[in-house]
């Protein structure tokens, strides 16, 4: 190398330098299609899963080449940190069933299910969704400004719609007063759903749920501001569909929780 730097006249850094500018410059495609997929999904990927997507895309590229452009190009993800709450109220004496089993073989298997708060200039607004443990799928939601138990109640009768008749999954929940109703209950049993409940004061119990809710959190509400409750339900159900439909997922061999289900009904 020393002699080829003498013959070229070139110094080691220089050499380093111009050999750094090649490089960069055959990763110019390479550069602006991941700028046009952290666009696309408004910063919320980091280098996982711009990799998953160049990869669903036809790239053949190695994840940490992907980080390394990111970085050049001073790219990040803008998720925030997730946080866990836990509910503290009255104690059931529903069984714990789900016992932390956040994986299910077929869709309508497993399903968890939680009400979580927004607040947007005083003004509250209270989402309640069924996610099949599946593919991480949000099955039904609802969303009102107050927490009554019509709230849950319109959740049921969305999610119940879906399933079809062979089809008696398990709804796992915390132990929130709505969920320990006996209309809630008989709601459940009239349509073969088994109900379980995590144990009083474990958020980890229902670690599924809450980690959604800390990503629609992470990903929409606090990256945005809102000028009234009305203009965030139009974006929750906006950041939803996204979710299910285009949102990929690595442990989804990176698709989408409906391609996944998709390719999996089609297999």
């Amino acid at each position: 190398m020393a002699v080829l730097l003498k013959v070229a006249e070139l110094s080691r850094s220089t050499f380093y330098y111009q050999a750094r500018v090649q490089l960069e410059d055959r990763h110019a495609g390479l550069k602006c299609r991941i700028h046009t997929l952290y666009e696309r999904h408004k910063g919320r990927y980091g280098y996982r899963r711009i990799t998953a997507a160049l990869r669903q895309a036809g790239d053949q590229v190695n994840h940490k080449t992907v980080q390394r452009l990111m970085q050049h190009l001073g790219l990040k993800s803008l998720v925030r940190p997730k946080k866990y709450r836990s509910y503290r109220g009255q104690q059931a004496s529903v069984p714990n069933l789900l016992a932390r089993q956040f994986q299910a073989e077929r869709p309508n298997q497993r399903w968890v299910t939680d009400v979580t708060e927004f607040n947007v200039r005083g003004e509250k607004l209270y989402l309640s969704p069924v996610m099949d443990l599946y593919n991480g799928e949000i099955v039904s939601y609802t969303m009102q400004k107050r927490p009554q138990f019509s709230l849950v109640g319109g959740m049921l009768k969305k999610a119940f719609a879906k399933l079809a008749d062979q089809d008696a999954p398990l709804l796992h929940s915390d132990q929130g007063w709505q969920y320990q109703m006996p209309a809630y209950r008989r709601k459940l049993s009239e349509h073969g759903v088994i109900q379980s409940m995590s144990r009083k004061g474990n958020c980890l119990d229902n670690a599924a749920m809450e980690s959604f809710f800390g990503t629609l959190k992470s990903e929409y509400f606090y990256l945005n501001r809102f000028d009234n409750i009305e203009q965030l339900q139009a974006g929750i159900r906006h950041y939803i569909h996204y979710y299910n439909h285009e949102r990929i997922k690595t442990k989804l061999k990176g698709l989408s929780p409906v391609q996944y289900r998709n390719q999996a009904l089609a297999a």
